[in-house]
């Protein structure tokens, strides 16, 4: 069973406080794989790789639905959140740090981190000082993380990741991927969690009533 999040999706902040409230014991179990928009560098390799980037910049007025949404459901969580201002983000820097921390065991408390610090302290996490906190924060070499983004095996494991993404037909986040069913958006995480068998451990939010994804 696979989770597809992106650190630069406030609905995947969304799913990830629901999913470790609600089913802690399916978040151990999840494949935890990271999406994001490749730079030019990274999507020329994952072209060569067979692969496609499947997502699509949204127009104006659905990101101005998405600010009021998501701070609808944050407001409903008790979560106070900070919009970040994204100036030219390179995703690679975040999203490649968290496949070292990963490997090193840390890589659920590298996206908790990584997300309390963009949405609720608005903090720019592509810049690679704040990931050098991450990794302090972690206890890790800052240099391990901060240097993934020109690492070749670290760079070889993204474009497998975004590989992953395009055959399973991911074209936003969260996504769920269990067999051949697949689950898209923060009010889908209930019907993932029961195709799996999983209660929730209990009541932490109101239930959703719309398509909560985007990339």
């Amino acid at each position: 069973m696979r989770f597809y999040f992106s650190l630069r999706s406030p609905y995947s902040w969304l799913t990830l406080h629901d999913l470790l409230n609600d089913y802690p014991d399916l978040a151990e179990r999840l494949d935890w794989v990271p999406y994001w928009d490749p730079d030019e560098s990274t999507l020329k390799e994952l072209n060569a790789a067979g692969g496609e980037f499947g997502y699509a910049s949204m127009p104006k007025a659905k990101h101005l639905y998405i600010l009021q949404d998501v701070r609808r459901l944050a407001r409903a969580r008790g979560l106070a959140m900070r919009w970040p201002l994204d100036r030219e983000p390179r995703w690679e820097v975040p999203h490649l740090a968290y496949l070292v921390a990963a490997s090193r065991g840390y890589g659920r408390e590298f996206v908790l981190r990584a997300s309390e610090l963009r949405w609720e302290q608005g903090l720019d996490i592509c810049d690679p000082a704040v990931v050098a906190d991450i990794a302090a924060w972690l206890r890790l070499p800052p240099a391990d993380l901060t240097g993934a983004v020109d690492d070749p095996g670290v760079r070889e494991q993204g474009v497998q990741a975004l590989l992953s993404a395009y055959r399973a037909g991911v074209f936003g986040v969260p996504f769920f991927v269990r067999g051949y069913d697949k689950y898209w958006g923060l009010d889908r995480l209930a019907d993932f969690a029961g195709s799996a068998g999983m209660r929730p451990a209990g009541p932490s939010h109101p239930a959703e009533e719309h398509a909560g994804g985007c990339g």
